[in-house]
Order: structure tokens, then C-alpha cells, then sequence
């Protein structure tokens, strides 16, 4: 599956998004906090990503190495995205449960064992 651009945000609203995005496999991680929020991960270039709207609404929180900004909307609370950087580049992580029009059963997900890394 070659990538497509989707639409995406919070559950308010407030924070709204495209992202071109291979959705072929997408990430479930067993990790404290990916666990906890049913994260389906798809990893793009921040190249490939446009925020449209609610920068200003984004609460920043990082934890472990402090690498990643999980970045969620401060008036609903959703972490749609997150934004880090792999091997020098920026990278963008998208919740495919936070995509528009996606229906997460019919996704081919790779189990991670992210608690043990």
C-alpha cells in the first residue's frame, strides 16, 4: 500500500491536520503510556505532515528519554500526533484511530514490545 493523505485531529475539533501516510502496517506498542491510550502508531516525515489548526491548544508532555512530544489537545485531551526525531530526521507519529474515515479492524497491526526495550 503506497502512502495517502488523510484527515485528522482531536475529538473536539480544535486540533486539525492532513498527513500522507502509508497505512500497510500500523504499530501497537505494550508500553506504559501507548497501552494506556490504545495508540495505533504510523510513522511519516514531518515533510509529509500539515497542522491546519490548534497549535496554540497543544499541551507537550514527555516522559522516558524525553525524545518524543506528545503533543495532546488541552481541551479534550486527545493525543492524535506526536512529533520526534529518527536518525536525525523529524518525524511525525500519527494515532490511526485519529485519521478520518479509518477503520482500525481492517488494519494490519505489528504487535511491539515497547515495555522491554
Amino acid at each position: 500500500m503506497a502512502a495517502e493523505t488523510y484527515e485528522g485531529g482531536c475529538h473536539c475539533g480544535a486540533v486539525r491536520y492532513t498527513a500522507k501516510v502509508d497505512l500497510s502496517e500500523v504499530v501497537s506498542c505494550n508500553c506504559s503510556r501507548c497501552s494506556r491510550l490504545g495508540w495505533l502508531i504510523a510513522f511519516l516525515p514531518a515533510s509529509e505532515f500539515t497542522l491546519h489548526s490548534g497549535g496554540d491548544n497543544l499541551t507537550d508532555y514527555q516522559f522516558n528519554k524525553h525524545v518524543v512530544h506528545h503533543l495532546f489537545c488541552s481541551t479534550c485531551g486527545i493525543e492524535s500526533f506526536a512529533r520526534g526525531e529518527h536518525q536525525g530526521a523529524e518525524m511525525v507519529v500519527v494515532n490511526a484511530r485519529c485519521l478520518d474515515g479509518v477503520d482500525p479492524a481492517s488494519l494490519s497491526v505489528r504487535h511491539v514490545d515497547g515495555r522491554n526495550l
